[in-house]
């Protein structure tokens, strides 16, 4: 058995186990139901029933199997860059071409990160914690936990709004110089691969904008994202006629055909409360760009 304790920080969800759902990575809610049913969760010393309400600095400790070890791993997968680096976190610029988390035996973020660099301790295993996803084809900023505790406090964070995230883009068209969308958000009904913002849903996806360089029918734009839904930022747009240029899923014939080998997205700043993180643009990106520089000044 392993035995581990937490402390609840303030503003934490109200009930026990849906804190415990967030804080404690690799159980799923079905298990912290069954360990709080077998008496292996304590508050403060004493056994907790699942129900039970939480307000901010309790003590959590919990009786829980030891989790698997993680399976050996001989891809490691590209060398990755630290941005930033302490006990708590670690935050890279992502490369693309990378998944976050393990596909079967393929390279991923949590993986080659594991491999690359010590002190992560998330779930009984030696691997970061995920708070944040990117899309395979998406560069720059990503912050991983190497702790239980600093995984929570980050999921936290994430929930309150006290982490902002802004990306650089290049889209097709003329979008308006500056421009807000606060949507419904779903799973598209005739295609699972995709979401949209057209069909009535309960859930809302909100991002905002504003043109750096317009070119002769290409835009790149800078957009904060209020809300960090699957798909997000290339559904929105897409739905508003400005889609991502080489985009496989969401652009028009003309956005793929002015795609240059992935999806122009890139993670350029991440500000967790007062620290701000920044990622240069990619290679590939930044010669995009002054070929289009190129293009717009002859036209």
């Amino acid at each position: 058995m392993a035995s581990r304790k937490l402390t609840v920080p303030a503003g934490a969800p109200p009930r026990l186990d849906a804190f415990l759902a967030k804080a404690v990575p690799g159980y799923s809610k079905q298990q912290i139901q069954k360990l709080l049913a077998d008496g292996k969760v304590k508050v403060n010393g004493k056994k907790a029933k699942p129900l039970r309400r939480v307000f901010g600095g309790e003590v959590v400790e919990i009786d829980s199997p030891t989790p698997p070890a993680v399976k050996a791993h001989t891809v490691e997968g590209p060398k990755l860059k630290a941005l930033y680096e302490d006990a708590k976190w670690l935050v890279i610029d992502k490369p693309t071409g990378l998944v976050v988390e393990q596909e079967g035996d393929n390279p991923s973020v949590v993986m080659s990160a594991a491999a690359q660099f010590r002190g992560f301790d998330v779930g009984g295993a030696a691997v970061p914690g995920v708070a944040q996803r990117l899309d395979k084809d998406t560069t720059g900023c990503l912050v991983l936990a190497k702790t239980d505790d600093a995984l929570a406090g980050l999921k936290l964070a994430f929930d309150e709004k006290r982490i902002k995230k802004t990306y650089l883009a290049l889209v097709l068209g003329a979008p308006p110089k500056t421009g807000k969308l606060d949507t419904p958000y779903g799973r598209h009904p005739e295609d699972p691969r995709r979401y949209t913002s057209l069909f009535s849903s309960p859930r809302r996806a909100r991002l905002s904008w504003e043109v750096k360089e317009q070119f002769d029918n290409v835009a790149l734009v800078e957009i904060d994202l209020d809300t960090g839904r699957t798909h997000q930022i290339r559904a929105q747009l897409a739905d508003v006629g400005h889609p991502l240029l080489g985009d496989w899923l969401y652009g028009t014939r003309e956005a793929k055909d002015l795609g240059f080998g992935r999806i122009p997205l890139h993670a350029w700043q991440l500000r967790i409360d007062d620290r701000t993180f920044t990622s240069e643009l990619p290679p590939d990106m930044a010669t995009a760009i002054d070929t289009l520089r190129g293009k717009s000044s002859r036209s």
